[in-house]
């Protein structure tokens, strides 16, 4: 795992190796075990390297023999031993025995066409100078991240916004939408970013700007689909499954450093430790996190697989003063980011990190088996709702709701009802409703962000996606949104700001191809989700796993403000810092603090949302 930089220069000029290093210094947690650099005069290429494959000789930039193409690269081809035996048979020859000249190689063979033939997560640039062009692409599902900005003349690219920044004429101008987007999904999803002059590189996508041709050109090469098979068994679907997972499990064990789990006790955590413990010969090192909270807290079931396996266990219990953590990790995330799992996943990272350089973590296991409870709710809402006398009543609902003030009692409810399929969905997965939120912005920042949240983003994806049922068209949803923009993005970051690489074995393209094409109904079954897994899972797993209610990685934080934190809260959201930048409004911020402690209203996830907003603001966007 690593970090990339680079720059390419349209206009002629030569590439600043001041900058360069700059970008590529500021990404040293992504990469503590060494640093590289190329410049050829229109481009210039930076690399932190964080070594897991090939030890001694995988240093990076990486060239072929002539110089005219090279490669920086972040992530893991898991598939690179097999490709290179491919590549071999066609007269490609090896200097090293790293999977990035796996990458190097496979594109001087097949050109973008390589992206096919890769099976992991990256994010990586290619310079060919013989065709002039620089070449951006990242994995399918969006493991890795890559960002960039382009002003017309220079393109410049990065693991993360803040190697950007380091560019004193990038502009710092907020992109308002993207502000909306923060406030609506607490989180800012592709392409935007929170500056409007930098962009994220959408997942399953590539970029390509040929210096002879002008404007850089944006594809996605792949999609999931989710068309059921209905000529197979289900005994024919639970064997493939098994060889599938074992499959994956084994193919991201490929490391020439220490491997560890992440074990939340969760049934997708668990399935992974207990595949991993099946596949080594000693004991796997697990770690997990837990709270005081008993509500939140899984410990029991963590430790319940971990004797099951003779897990070599760690844990870490987080209390309130975890969120001294804070300012490092608005740091980390760059701009706004509202989960608060991230604390969690930050702690369970950083005591991992200790003991090993790569961990498994269980990540994308509801997307795939439909694990989320609001699956089943969305299907009983469709159910009742979405049938002729159902969408007769629509108007009416929305009618009622209208009557209402914002944020009135009910008035949530009745706009659901009066909801179309979509837009009923974006309902159940935002935090906010376009009034609530607006209500604590300033009349100035409430000039500058549009004026209705509406679900036009879910509606483009469904008119793009294939799905056959709705829950189909959900989990689809929640794979080019959720799980890239919010899941991905915490687990990147977090690991990676203590430098850590995570890997997550259940979004294997290939067995996530394969679980598409499963029908839904073995997945969600007698109203619980993830039915075929656990059915594969039946023996390797304790029955308190297989048979408990799914948890989440939630954090206490309701309770936290209301006793440990409200003091912070204040603090951070009220004062004259927070007062002058003119974002917050702070009479409605106080009323919002007010209602949480007295229990009036649930306010937690708007106080985070605001919070982490602020938190953000005086890191990047202050002067």
């Amino acid at each position: 795992m690593c970090g990339i930089a680079g720059v390419l220069r349209q206009d002629g000029k030569p590439v600043g190796e001041q900058l360069l290093r700059a970008m590529t210094s500021i990404l040293a947690h992504r990469g503590p075990d060494g640093e590289g650099y190329l410049i050829r005069r229109p481009v210039g290429l930076g690399h932190r390297r964080l070594a897991i494959i090939d030890l001694v000789s995988g240093h990076q930039p990486m060239a072929n023999e002539d110089g005219s193409v090279a490669l920086v690269f972040n992530g893991e081809i898991y598939n690179f031993r097999e490709l290179r035996r491919e590549l071999e048979v066609h007269g490609h020859v090896f200097r090293t025995t790293s999977d990035s000249e796996v990458i190097l190689r496979a594109y001087e063979a097949y050109g973008v066409e390589c992206l096919g033939r890769l099976r992991g997560m990256f994010a990586f640039a290619i310079w060919d100078g013989r065709r002039r062009r620089l070449f951006l692409a990242r994995d399918r599902v969006g493991i890795k991240p890559l960002v960039y900005a382009w002003d017309g003349r220079r393109l410049l690219f990065a693991s993360e916004l803040k190697a950007i920044l380091q560019d004193p004429s990038v502009p710092r101008d907020l992109d308002w939408e993207a502000l909306r987007d923060y406030l609506t999904f607490s989180y800012i999803p592709s392409p935007r970013t929170i500056f409007r002059g930098i962009r994220k590189l959408a997942p399953a996508s590539y970029l390509v700007l040929d210096l002879d041709r002008g404007e850089p050109e944006v594809r996605r090469y792949w999609d999931l689909q989710f068309l059921p098979d209905e000529t197979r068994t289900e005994a024919e679907w639970v064997e493939g499954l098994r060889w599938r997972l074992q499959d994956s499990v084994r193919s991201h064990l490929v490391s020439d450093v220490p491997i560890g789990a992440f074990l939340s006790g969760g049934m997708d955590s668990s399935t992974v430790v207990a595949l991993m413990s099946q596949e080594v010969g000693e004991p796997v090192r697990t770690f997990s996190i837990g709270f005081d909270e008993a509500d939140f807290d899984e410990l029991r079931y963590a430790r319940a697989v971990a004797r099951r396996y003779g897990t070599d266990h760690y844990e870490f219990v987080v209390k309130p003063d975890a969120l001294e953590a804070m300012p490092r990790l608005m740091w980390q995330f760059d701009e706004p980011f509202a989960d608060s799992s991230a604390v969690p996943t930050y702690y369970v990272s950083k005591i991992t990190r200790e003991h090993v350089t790569v961990a498994l973590s269980g990540d994308g296991g509801d997307e795939n088996f439909a694990g989320y409870g609001r699956y089943l709710q969305a299907l009983r809402w469709h159910e009742r709702l979405d049938h002729p006398l159902g969408a007769i009543a629509r108007p009416l609902f929305r009618l009622a709701a209208s009557l209402l003030a914002p944020g009135a009692r009910g008035r949530g409810y009745l706009e659901l009802l009066g909801s179309e399929p979509t837009e009923r969905y974006f309902r159940m997965v935002t935090y906010q409703r376009t009034g609530t939120l607006r209500r604590l912005l300033t009349p100035d920042a409430q000039a500058h962000v549009a004026p209705i949240v509406t679900p036009a983003l879910f509606r483009q994806l469904v008119r793009e996606g294939r799905a056959s049922d709705y829950l189909a068209t959900l989990q689809y949803l929640d794979v080019r949104t959720y799980l890239p923009e919010d899941i991905l993005t915490k687990i990147d970051r977090t690991s990676m700001l203590v430098s850590l690489e995570t890997r997550v074995p259940l979004l294997d393209h290939l067995l996530m191809e394969y679980v598409a094409r499963m029908p839904s109904r073995l997945k969600l079954r007698n109203g619980a989700g993830k039915a075929v897994l656990k059915g594969v899972m039946a023996e390797d797993l304790p029955s308190e796993i297989l048979g408990r209610r799914k948890m989440g990685f939630g954090v206490p934080i309701g309770t936290w403000f209301r006793r440990e934190l409200a003091g912070y809260a204040r603090e951070i959201l009220v004062d004259r810092r927070t007062r002058q930048r003119g974002l917050i409004n702070a009479h409605a911020v106080e009323a919002l603090l007010e209602e949480h402690r007295t229990g009036k209203r649930e306010r937690s996830s708007q106080i985070w949302l605001l919070l982490c907003l602020e938190e953000w603001a005086r890191r990047w966007w202050d002067r």
